[in-house]
């Protein structure tokens, strides 16, 4: 089964860390980041793309936002409820699918993520994933 590691993330005065992420899928696969060794926060994992909502951003602007930054392409601001969330003492995560953009995702955000791939269910569980509900959650999102 695929590893995962505990999120640990610095919450300030004012409240848990807000994160929006996305799961890019294409038809049988999703598209991961694998965030580099060096990082403070999570590193050498696989993650969803995404990251922090700015002060005043709403939460769906600012998954369009930081999918433009990370990977270079457009999504439209979601119409839908996140389809998963994740709630810790410090951070509160809202997870998106995303089933179409414009553009092509590379890694826009080298300090970020040493790569960016696409994974088939079959290849998930061997992965080293950010957090434990990944791997079921994307297996969901990729049943047939």
């Amino acid at each position: 089964m695929g590893q995962s590691v505990p999120m640990t993330i610095f919450a300030g005065d004012s409240g848990p860390v807000r994160i929006v992420t996305a799961i890019l899928r294409d038809g049988d696969r999703v598209l991961l980041c694998h965030r580099s060794p060096g990082r403070r926060w999570y590193p050498d994992v696989w993650d969803l793309p995404g990251g922090h909502v700015d002060d005043g951003e709403d939460p769906k602007e600012s998954l369009v936002r930081e999918l433009r930054e990370e990977l270079g392409i457009t999504a439209s601001e979601p119409s839908s409820p996140p389809v998963h969330e994740i709630r810790t003492a410090t951070f509160d995560m809202q997870i998106w699918l995303v089933d179409s953009w414009t553009g092509i995702p590379v890694n826009a955000a080298p300090d970020e993520h040493d790569a960016v791939a696409w994974f088939e269910t079959s290849d998930l569980d061997s992965l080293h994933l950010a957090h434990e509900s990944y791997l079921s959650m994307l297996t969901a999102v990729l049943a047939p």
